[in-house]
C-alpha cells in the first residue's frame, strides 16, 4: 500500500474520527444512531476507526480480533450492516478530501489514491461482512432458543402443582420443546399434577390436539397427572366435530377450576377464610 497513503490514515486518526461522526450523523440512518447515547456512539466510532488504522499497523491475526470485537458489540446494540458499508465508504471519500486539503494532486495521482485507498478498505469490508453476519447468526440462535425456553415453561404455582401456558400456535418443534419442558419439568418440580393451560391457543386441530394427547400420556408415564385447562366453548365445539378423544385427560374451562381441581386430586383444598369479628 501507498506510504505517503499509510503515513495519513496513522497520522490523522482524530481528524479522520471526528469527521466520520459528524458525516454519519447526518446520514439518512436514524434508527442506527438512536438506538445508543452520545457517548456510546462516540466510543464505538472510536472503535471503528481504531479497527480501520489496525488493517494498516496491526498483524492479520491482530487485525480480525478487533473486527471481531467491533462487529459482536455493533451487533449486540442493534446496528445495521448497510450502515457500517455506508461508513466505510464515507471513511474513503474523508480520506481523499482531507488528503486533497493538504496537498495539490494531478488528477493522475488523484487516481492513483483512489485505487489505494480502495486496496486500505476492500479487505476491511470483507472481514466486517463476515464477522457481523457471523456474529448476527451466533444471536438470532441465542434468541431463538431463548424464545423457545420462554415458549413452553412448566411453572409450580403449589406443591405438587405446576402449570404450563401455552400461547400462539403449535407446530411440530414447539409441540417437542412442550413435551422435553413438560418431562423435565415434572421431575424437576416433583409434580403430581400438570395443568396445560391452552387459553392462548388459537387453534385446536387434530393435529394440535394429538400433541396433547401424547404430552399427558408422557407424563402419565413419569407418575403424574396432566390435565387441560382453558377449553374456550369454540375449542370445545371443534374437538367434539373432530371427534378427538380426551377421555383420558382432565378438561376444565378455566385455569381457576383446573387449579381447584388440581387441589382435590391432591387431597387439598381451597377455603375462604371469614374476618372475625372484635
Amino acid at each position: 500500500m501507498n506510504t505517503e497513503v499509510v503515513n495519513f490514515i496513522k497520522e490523522h486518526k482524530g481528524d479522520l474520527l471526528e469527521n466520520w461522526m459528524a458525516a454519519m450523523k447526518i446520514s439518512s440512518h436514524e434508527r442506527s444512531l438512536n438506538l445508543i447515547s452520545d457517548d456510546v456512539f462516540k466510543d464505538i466510532s472510536h472503535e471503528f476507526i481504531e479497527v480501520a488504522v489496525s488493517n494498516i499497523i496491526d498483524s492479520e491475526n491482530g487485525f480480525n480480533q478487533k473486527v471481531e470485537r467491533f462487529t459482536e458489540r455493533v451487533v449486540r446494540i442493534g446496528w445495521e450492516l448497510v450502515f457500517l458499508m455506508d461508513g466505510l465508504s464515507t471513511l474513503k471519500i474523508l480520506v481523499l478530501e482531507l488528503m486533497q486539503k493538504e496537498k495539490d494532486y494531478s488528477s493522475e495521482e488523484v487516481i492513483e489514491l483512489i485505487t489505494e485507498i480502495d486496496r486500505w478498505v476492500a479487505p476491511m469490508t470483507n472481514q466486517i461482512i463476515e464477522s457481523y453476519s457471523n456474529n448476527w447468526e451466533k444471536t438470532v440462535s441465542l434468541q431463538k432458543v431463548a424464545l423457545q425456553e420462554l415458549s413452553a415453561p412448566l411453572i409450580p404455582v403449589f406443591e405438587k402443582i405446576s402449570v404450563m401456558p401455552l400461547v400462539g400456535t403449535i407446530d411440530t418443534d414447539r409441540a417437542r420443546l412442550i413435551m422435553e419442558n413438560l418431562l423435565s419439568g415434572v421431575v424437576k418440580h416433583r409434580s403430581e399434577v400438570v395443568l396445560i393451560d391452552i387459553t392462548g391457543v388459537p387453534v385446536v386441530d387434530t393435529m394440535v390436539a394429538h400433541h396433547i394427547i401424547q404430552a399427558a400420556d408422557a407424563v402419565r408415564l413419569v407418575g403424574s397427572r396432566c390435565m387441560l385447562v382453558g377449553i374456550r366453548p369454540e375449542i370445545a365445539q371443534t374437538i367434539v366435530n373432530l371427534g378427538i378423544n380426551l377421555n383420558q385427560i382432565t378438561t376444565t374451562s378455566t385455569l381457576q377450576k383446573g387449579i381447584e381441581k388440581a387441589m382435590e386430586f391432591t387431597n387439598r383444598k381451597i377455603v375462604v377464610l371469614k374476618e372475625g369479628k372484635d
